[in-house]
């Protein structure tokens, strides 16, 4: 066991040291090798990397604007910025307030613009919901009349929304349910601190609730989904500095305007002639030798973070044990009908396994939540498992058909010859060899759930791997939480072999004979 525990500690120190050197490495060669270039105007980028959020308007924009550009989407913002630190790309697009938060954590970053184009920001609802639209509206005119809008305007848009105190709300308790979609990525508009939901969108969504007597439940969804999760009727509101658009205005309906995005471009300082290139050097080597222990008090003690990596871990445990449990018990189901003599039940096994194994589990996992279960209000984890389920057990099923054929017929017959029933047969006889033989393989195909379960985030699931994502929208720290969410996956997938290997040996009788000797 220690030599195990020695090994651990071994890959884990290994891994971060690679992955620290490689990413300081990479720094300094795109140091090297950018130093000469410069970014002055806006119009400098018009043959440059951009990178820009998926499902906003800004690509749009660089087509029209600039179509020698190559555009490259991001889902978060930390990994916008990780790729703009290591030279992936050469500018990003993003919310002018934003990119300020932006570049209090990263000074070897610049504004190269700060005026690029603005737009409306609106609330977004269904098409078949005009009196919600309309109650938003009217709520919105009654805070810009008494002041509220500007006391929040003021809290959020012009003082620093990092040091923002968001009020405090009483939930009512009504029978009337409002579930808001939110994309939780940056301030001002949407971000999850201490334990809570902040933001200007956010203070603006609890202010209507309190003022409309709804019951609030905000409903965590990725930024490029929350259009779909409004029009499948998932949610009944969306708001996360949602610009109005002639293409959402298609598919949804926008309230009346309630702030202006103001779009920024932001660079690295060496790129820009703001700085000298030994300056940003000396910048990058000294965030890499001293800022590991500050990482670590940023992305797990402030705020109490570690609290949302244990939730993660927690989500991510409880979906693969109850989609393994669901899926082996399918899997012998399917298993049984497509080894049946009778057509009828081997078919439909068939057309399943090759389903199943033949979509992208991404995909399952969309059109269970969005269409099959688009209009029954259900807890997205459950959802998870069932996608889960249903896509490990045509795997299963397939194993366990190869496990009981590679069994030789002639021990089947000679049970029966022996007066077993056939089913005494298959339990003492066949069921025992075939675990033996199913179990390397399913070991490994347990471990890949659990992996693969890092994908729930697109269906509001707030698993290990979106609690980093979180953690990272609020630091800006790509690096370190992804190392930690990589070894916590690493620990899981460890245990869980642990666990299988002793099944294992438990169920052959060689194993259980060598150890004892």
């Amino acid at each position: 066991m220690n030599i195990i525990f020695k090994s651990m500690a071994v890959f884990v120190v290994s891994f971060f040291v690679f992955t620290t050197g490689g990413y300081a490495l990479q720094s300094d060669q795109t140091s090297a090798k950018t130093s000469g270039a410069t970014l002055k105007v806006l119009e400098d980028i018009a043959d440059k990397r951009i990178g820009i959020f998926t499902g906003t308007v800004h690509d749009g924009f660089v087509a029209r604007n600039y179509p020698k550009a190559k555009a490259f989407l991001y889902d978060y913002s930390s990994d916008m910025i990780l790729s703009l630190k290591t030279g992936k790309i050469d500018v990003i697009m993003i919310d002018l307030i934003t990119a300020g938060i932006i570049i209090k954590h990263n000074p070897e970053l610049g504004v190269l613009s700060d005026n690029v184009f603005d737009m409306p920001l609106g609330v977004g609802f269904a098409k078949g919901n005009p009196e919600l639209r309309q109650a938003f509206n009217r709520f919105l005119e009654t805070i810009r009349e008494n002041g509220i809008y500007d006391e929040m305007r003021q809290r959020w848009f012009i003082e620093d929304p990092e040091a923002a105190i968001m009020p405090s709300f009483s939930n009512p308790v009504s029978k009337k349910k409002l579930k808001v979609g939110v994309s939780v990525e940056d301030l001002p508009y949407v971000a999850y601190m201490n334990g809570e939901y902040v933001g200007f969108d956010i203070e603006m969504i609890q202010r209507f609730a309190e003022w409309g007597d709804y019951r609030l439940d905000i409903m965590m969804i990725d930024f490029p989904a929350l259009v779909p999760a409004l029009v499948s009727g998932k949610v009944s509101m969306i708001a996360d500095g949602i610009g109005i658009s002639e293409e959402r205005a298609k598919q949804i309906d926008f309230s009346d305007p309630y702030a202006t995005f103001r779009t920024a471009v932001v660079a690295a300082r060496k790129n820009m002639d703001d700085r000298k290139p030994e300056e940003t050097e000396s910048l990058l080597k000294n965030s890499f030798l001293h800022g590991i222990a500050e990482s670590f008090h940023s992305n797990i003690i402030k705020e109490s973070r570690y609290l949302l990596i244990l939730s993660g871990l927690k989500t991510t445990a409880v979906i693969s044990v109850l989609a393994t449990l669901f899926g082996t018990l399918l899997g012998g189901l399917i298993c049984f009908m497509r080894m049946s003599q009778k057509r009828i039940l081997r078919v439909p096994a068939q057309v399943y396994i090759s389903i199943l194994r033949g979509t992208p589990v991404l995909v399952v996992l969309m059109i269970i939540f969005y269409v099959v279960f688009a209009s029954v209000d259900i807890d997205p984890l459950f959802v998870a498992v069932i996608a889960f389920g249903l896509n490990f057990a045509a795997y299963v099923s397939e194993m366990f058909r190869t496990g009981i054929e590679g069994v030789d017929r002639g021990q089947t017959e000679a049970g029966i010859a022996i007066g077993f029933s056939k089913v005494k047969t298959f339990v003492y006889i066949v069921l025992p060899q075939a675990v033996r033989r199913i179990l390397p393989v399913y070991k490994g195909e347990m471990i890949s759930l659990v992996k693969m379960t890092s994908i729930v985030g697109y269906i509001a699931v707030q698993d290990l791997t979106k609690a980093s994502d979180i953690i990272r929208s609020r630091t800006f720290d790509a690096f370190f939480p992804l190392i930690m969410v990589a070894v916590l996956y690493f620990i899981i997938s460890w245990l869980l072999m642990l666990s299988l290997e002793y099944v294992e040996r438990m169920s052959n009788p060689k194993l259980k004979t060598s150890r004892a000797s």
